[in-house]
């Protein structure tokens, strides 16, 4: 396997502003030769190194290219020469190089009038920002694919209890009943639907309150709640999907396996910058070491997503932010959730 080191610049070069034009082009090549700015990267390749002209080409054949182009009879030539052979072509006046991404051709580089050496540094920053854009194309796949797990952990013991409870109200309680199942139907939109990135603290705790009034209606005397958020945060921004989570696991690890009845507080409030959100049951608790296993996603079914919630946080916010969880055996458990009032990129 080829280990490549990112382009830099040569020692006589003015290193600001050639790394600033390098970095443009990297990020003009993240959606791949085919992207949107793929064009932009071929200008500024071009500029960059100074040649005459220029042209990046996926497998498809579709060729970009900037500056003076050299003949189409020597780029067809070249092009298929390289595409077969998957080795660098040299016709006169013009370079052809391979561009291999985690060792398999992605594209072609074509380069008129110029050497080895400047076509080869070219290569190496094409190829350094194609496999960066795969990585990061990578990362956003498994978060997506995490939230999806995460949204197929609804309980389905829970959602047969909840049906059940409604149906049996429909005789003696209609109206009760249907205000249970439009409780039902935005409980199913909010986990199920397909949502963006983030939302608001306030749609969040409007989520747990459907749930946790579904909830009530299927534990009846054995569950009591108590639900408080400050003005202040409500506006907050945060990753979609992060607070049902941690209600649903106190109560089904906390609440349900106790014979008495059991109590629920989730808080919202500001300290100086940070948004912090607790949710705190008075359950059977859980010995600490299990709690950390959990939270680093080697524990068993006792914790419904808490690997999950914290893992999306962090790469959000960075290290300092996440969850916490505070448990004893037979003492409840408190998890708090802390993340900044504002962040950069991150809104609803």
């Amino acid at each position: 396997m080829t280990t490549r080191l990112p382009w830099r610049p040569a020692a006589s070069a003015d290193p600001v502003p050639v790394l600033a034009a390098a970095q443009r082009v990297s990020d003009d090549l993240m959606d791949g030769l085919a992207g949107p700015r793929a064009r932009h990267a071929a200008h500024g390749l071009r500029r960059l190194f100074d040649v005459p002209g220029l042209g990046l080409t996926d497998l498809s054949g579709s060729l970009i290219w900037s500056g003076r182009p050299a003949a189409d009879d020597v780029v067809v030539a070249a092009l298929d020469e390289v595409l077969h052979s998957e080795t660098p072509v040299s016709e006169p006046g013009l370079l052809a190089m391979p561009l291999h991404v985690h060792d398999e051709l992605a594209g072609v580089l074509l380069v008129t009038e110029t050497t080895n050496a400047v076509a080869r540094q070219a290569v190496e920053l094409v190829v350094h920002a194609l496999e960066r854009g795969r990585l990061e194309a990578s990362a956003e796949q498994a978060a997506e694919a995490e939230l999806r797990a995460l949204r197929a952990e609804i309980s389905p013991h829970f959602v047969y209890n909840a049906l059940t409870v409604i149906s049996s109200l429909v005789r003696s309680d209609p109206d009760r009943a249907r205000d249970l199942m439009l409780d039902f139907a935005e409980y199913t939109r909010y986990s199920l639907a397909r949502h963006g990135e983030y939302t608001m603290v306030a749609e969040e705790f409007r989520a747990i309150e459907t749930y946790l009034a579904l909830q009530r209606a299927v534990l009846g005397e054995r569950l009591r709640v108590q639900v408080r958020v400050a003005p202040e945060v409500l506006a907050v921004a945060v990753p979609y999907l992060v607070l049902e989570p941690l209600v649903e696991n106190a109560i089904r690890h906390g609440i349900e396996p106790r014979a008495e009845a059991g109590f629920i507080q989730v808080q919202g409030m500001a300290e100086g910058n940070d948004c912090v959100i607790s949710v705190e049951d008075d359950g059977v608790g859980m010995d600490p070491a299990r709690a950390a296993a959990i939270l680093a996603g080697r524990g068993d079914d006792g914790g419904v997503g808490l690997a999950n919630v914290d893992r999306r946080l962090r790469s959000v916010y960075g290290p300092w932010y996440g969850l916490t969880v505070e448990t004893e055996s037979g003492a409840g458990t408190r998890v708090v959730v802390r993340v900044p009032r504002f962040q950069p990129g991150v809104l609803p």
